[in-house]
């Protein structure tokens, strides 16, 4: 069956060379840092003033998609009613040709 070779290490190509050793520096305090500036918050968001156009736009976008929404809820709903009514209907004719299939006519 297959078994599984363990991978080999390579063996190191070309020349090498040593890590070159860094010597260490000597760290120099800086000067002394002054403190930051406070920080201004940002103006707050400007007040929406509604003029009586802009409020009868409003009203009337809300009513609009008001209406739009209602209208495809009751059509959704017109269309489950229909397909039960359907469904119903062919059960009923279905029914009433198994009833005449087991009579014998």
């Amino acid at each position: 069956m297959l078994r599984p070779k363990p991978p080999t290490m390579p063996q190191p190509t070309g020349h090498l060379t040593p890590p070159t050793v860094l010597q260490p520096t000597t760290i120099t305090p800086a000067a002394p840092v002054p403190p930051p500036a406070p920080i201004v918050p940002a103006p707050s968001r400007p007040t929406i003033q509604l003029t009586p156009g802009t409020a009868l736009a409003l009203v009337g976008g809300g009513t609009a998609v008001v209406l739009v929404v209602g209208a495809v809820l009751v059509s959704l709903l017109l269309a489950v009613a229909v397909t039960g009514v359907s469904v119903a209907v062919v059960a009923v004719v279905l029914r009433l040709l198994v009833n005449d299939l087991h009579k014998g006519r």
